[in-house]
């Protein structure tokens, strides 16, 4: 049954509307930016899967930057998958766009068709690890911002299972988890290729950091510039409106 309190929000990206629970987890800029460094990197991809999609933002947002991809968008969550998929038929976007109901450890044994078969997988995946930070009462956010049933490797696994050899993922994370994800990275042949870390405003300390992974890779790594969201002003940087594709 879809939750009752909820609202329908106009995000842009050429009229996109998101239905989102207005006590449940809401997407912010990380959903964002990792979607356009998706899309920069990979602007043509065909088969694209995303990995924790929860209220399926980014998915919506790759179908816009991207017009020939289709996306399939999993999540544990049975009210995330429903109002991501009301999300979805709101738009239009039923042939492009699928939301499974499925804890990513689970993926690889209930959809074997889909082994290999990924162009680029995306994931903006829990940032706490598991028995770390402070237990949110609402079941929704903790699954979303804490490490329950998977956990950081298991997101890892999944990507390498799904992607073609070559493929392309993209995470967005928290700078102090790095070690751990290059570690799973090189584990399971993600190999790191792109960084770039995001400052809240110039001169902070960076916050979030998106990587880029090529399956099967050769050992290099690229630091890009710093993205900053906002400016010495308090404003949104310039980067950050052209991502949102809005001016002034």
């Amino acid at each position: 049954m879809a939750d009752m309190k909820e609202t329908i929000e106009n995000i842009g990206f050429g009229d996109l509307k998101l239905i989102q629970s207005s006590n449940g987890f809401r997407f912010g800029v990380d959903a964002v930016i990792l979607a356009d460094f998706a899309a920069g990197f990979c602007p043509a991809a065909g088969e694209v899967a995303d990995l924790g999609t929860g209220n399926g933002v980014i998915p919506l947002i790759l179908s816009h930057k991207n017009s020939g991809c289709h996306v399939t968008g999993f999540d544990v969550q049975p009210q995330a998958v429903d109002i991501a998929r009301r999300s979805c038929e709101l738009n239009h976007l039923e042939d492009r766009i699928d939301f499974t109901c499925c804890d990513v450890k689970d993926i690889a044994a209930k959809h074997p068709n889909l082994a290999g078969a990924m162009d680029a997988v995306v994931s903006n995946p829990p940032y706490v690890a598991r028995g770390g930070g402070i237990v949110n009462d609402a079941d929704s956010l903790m699954i979303a911002r804490q490490e329950t049933s998977a956990d950081l490797e298991d997101f890892m696994v999944a990507a390498a299972k799904l992607l073609k050899e070559r493929g392309h993922f993209f995470m967005v994370h928290r700078p102090s988890r790095l070690v751990d994800i290059f570690h799973f990275g090189r584990k399971h042949r993600l190999e790191p290729k792109d960084v770039r870390f995001v400052i809240p405003s110039p001169g902070k300390k960076a916050n979030i950091v998106l990587i880029h992974f090529v399956l099967g890779g050769g050992h290099e790594l690229n630091i890009m510039d710093e993205l900053s969201v906002r400016d010495s002003e308090g404003n949104y940087s310039s980067e950050i409106m052209s991502i949102y594709e809005k001016t002034g």
